[in-house]
């Protein structure tokens, strides 16, 4: 079993010290970020253990600011020497005057910055065993296994633990132990030359106490639920029909052709359909959309941002009116749109950018069941799979893992191989409905700083019309 210190993972003095070093060659700010990270990684293939990783990471990076330039380094020599050399090096990067002499007098007085905690952690990962977590991915795999027509079924289960300090010029000094564990189940259902795929995998940031609620078996169930409602399915149709899009990641859509170009790291390159459209209509009055970094115990949220700044509750858009942009400091600084709290990293090896933390569309005053009666032919996208997005435009192209048609405002019969081909920006006018039903999906977000965990979601959706990609 393996622990944390408590202790903090860097002396004050020593940070104070660093950070006056590396603004000697006159950055307008440094900022330090220190990492401890464990985790854990299995994977059951068969009821058997097939991988068993992790490890710990744990590293130091460094960033100047000039005006708007950043320079940015890390190490995993977090020794005093270490940390001075890198600051030096990092210094030398930049001749000119600083406000901080090259003695360093004057000193650094931190203070503490104050964020509700969101984490509340009663099984730790790290208190528990291997057996305990392999315990837990043999009943989702049993579930799985035990469903007519499925043959094959993997199990990943993923824990980590992530220990932060942030501390700057400005003598911000920031902590923070981040907990996330995920169990996925993969499961394959075969008839003759039939195959067909499901999916499913919950997490939160939560201990283990979390598969009391989102139990392994209902895990399990619902992968293989999927595999055989797709297995004697008939080809989707072609071309453009009203479609309702479930729950839950159902707003993988939103997240990719919309969420993204509402970061100031898109708008600063003007690469951002939406950048000069604050305070206008860009999407139907129906539709609210959040960027929450508060949801205690989600996937997406943090207590501090990697930059140190207690998260919050960002409105995108209200009532179809875009409201906010989400941006990290160099962001506020190169747009200025104020920040939100949404400066991350995937480890100290990536300086932070603006990211999404849970991000969804906000419940309606609809049912699911309404929406799907205002269809007269149509198609449920119940679940959303993978997709490519074209950054800047938001097109976009999503594959339908579930899907159903909709003949005379009922459900009919299930129907593969659908996607839903769109542009983010002029769908979100085509959003005529939203039921109340709000849940969030969890999935890995990959961008500028690397991949971090992020919900995505939305209640049950209408789209007038969208264009569906099959066969039929």
């Amino acid at each position: 079993m393996t622990t944390f210190q408590t202790t903090s993972l860097l002396d004050p003095t020593l940070c104070a010290d660093v950070l006056t070093r590396a603004r000697a060659g006159g950055a307008d700010f440094a900022e330090l970020f220190v990492e401890d990270t464990l985790s854990t990684q299995l994977r059951l293939h068969q009821g058997e253990v097939r991988d068993a990783g992790g490890g710990n990471l744990y590293g130091a990076g460094l960033r100047l600011l000039y005006g708007t330039r950043v320079v940015y380094a890390y190490t995993n020599d977090v020794t005093p020497g270490g940390l001075r050399h890198l600051a030096a090096d990092l210094a030398s990067a930049q001749a000119g005057q600083g406000e901080v002499s090259a003695g360093g007098s004057g000193g650094l007085d931190f203070r503490t910055a104050s964020a509700r905690p969101l984490y509340v952690v009663r099984d730790h990962p790290l208190q528990a065993s291997s057996q305990a977590k392999l315990g837990l991915m043999r009943r989702a795999h049993g579930a799985a296994a035990g469903a007519a027509d499925v043959k094959t079924v993997d199990v990943n289960y993923l824990d980590r633990v992530q220990r932060v300090l942030v501390a700057n010029s400005e003598g911000l000094w920031a902590e923070d132990e981040r907990v996330w564990t995920r169990l996925s189940v993969s499961a394959i259902a075969q008839d003759g030359t039939l195959r067909e795929s499901g999916f499913y995998g919950p997490g939160a940031g939560r201990g283990l106490e979390y598969f009391e609620d989102v139990t392994p078996e209902s895990i399990g169930a619902e992968a293989a639920r999927i595999a055989g409602a797709m297995l004697r399915a008939r080809h989707a149709p072609a071309g453009k029909i009203p479609v309702v899009i479930g729950n839950e990641f159902g707003g993988v859509i939103f997240h990719e052709a919309c969420g993204h170009i509402l970061e100031t790291t898109a708008v600063a390159r003007d690469a951002s359909v939406f950048g000069d459209r604050l305070g206008q209509a860009i999407a139907h009055p129906c539709v609210t959309a959040i960027d929450d970094g508060t949801i205690p115990g989600a996937w997406g949220m943090v207590n501090v941002d990697d930059e140190g700044m207690p998260a919050e509750r960002t409105v995108l858009i209200e009532g179809g009116i875009l409201k906010s942009f989400l941006a990290d400091r160099v962001g506020e600084l190169q747009t200025g749109h104020r920040r939100t709290g949404s400066g991350r990293r995937q480890n100290y090896t990536f300086a932070p950018a603006s990211r999404m933390r849970s991000t969804f569309i906000d419940r309606g005053d609809q049912t699911p069941e309404g929406l799907i009666g205002q269809v007269d032919l149509g198609m449920y996208a119940r679940r959303m799979g993978g997709g490519s997005v074209t950054p800047g435009t938001g097109e976009y192209n999503f594959a339908v893992h579930e899907a159903y048609m909709i003949r005379g405002g009922e459900l009919a019969e299930p129907v593969k191989g659908a996607s839903l081909v769109g542009n983010g920006a002029q769908d979100l006018q085509n959003i005529v409905g939203v039921a109340g039903d709000l849940a969030l999906g969890q999935g890995m977000c990959g961008s500028v700083s690397g991949s971090i965990p992020t919900d995505v979601g939305q209640p049950h959706i209408l789209l007038s019309e969208i264009t569906v990609g099959g066969r039929a």
